[in-house]
């Protein structure tokens, strides 16, 4: 679980920073918002910021349940990657779509990653494998069901104030991953 504890040991030393930035009325600069190219670092910072100490102890939840079955299965470089990377590009995905639908806030979290890392699992473990090899479905099949299977997720955590399409392209990036079995070293 190392790879899940640095991960979560970032997330508290943003935290952290977070709360020192508050004192002098800067703790938005590691929030993701449009346009992007304004502040480039919060591509990343953004991942583990978090609104609330009640949004941490969530996302840390849910990262220790999935983010060790996927550390058995990879590296800690690939699995921070992984991590740094779906949570950037599902930070990327809500501010920029959700901007589109109207005023867009800032994006804070670890859960577009979460759902990534949760996709992995459903979809690169050996039982899905084989159903997929078995019905030998096409790329854009799979595809579609992977965009559907992210909604439904998704759907599961809707309520307002969260990053519904975080969630969404975190569960459909970590679905595809899984599939390709992108992070396996075996």
């Amino acid at each position: 679980m190392r790879a899940t504890f640095e991960t979560l040991a970032v997330a508290l030393l943003v935290g952290t920073a977070q709360l020192a930035l508050r004192v002098v009325d800067l703790a938005g600069i590691v929030a993701l918002s449009t346009p992007v190219t304004v502040a480039p670092w919060t591509v990343v910072t953004s991942v583990y910021a978090h609104g609330s100490i009640g949004h941490l102890l969530a996302n840390a939840l849910a990262l220790l349940l999935v983010g060790p079955l996927v550390e058995r299965r990879t590296t800690r470089v690939r699995f921070h990657a992984f991590v740094a990377g779906t949570g950037s590009l599902a930070g990327i995905a809500q501010v920029t779509l959700g901007g589109l639908l109207g005023p867009s806030p800032a994006v804070l979290g670890l859960s577009g990653a979460v759902f990534a890392l949760g996709g992995y699992l459903l979809a690169g473990n050996v039982v899905s494998a084989t159903l997929f090899d078995r019905l030998r479905l096409s790329a854009r099949t799979q595809f579609a069901l992977f965009g559907l299977a992210a909604i439904l997720l998704t759907a599961t955590t809707a309520a307002p104030g969260v990053a519904l399409i975080a969630h969404a392209t975190g569960a459909f990036c970590g679905l595809v991953a899984g599939r390709a079995r992108l992070l396996d070293v075996r």
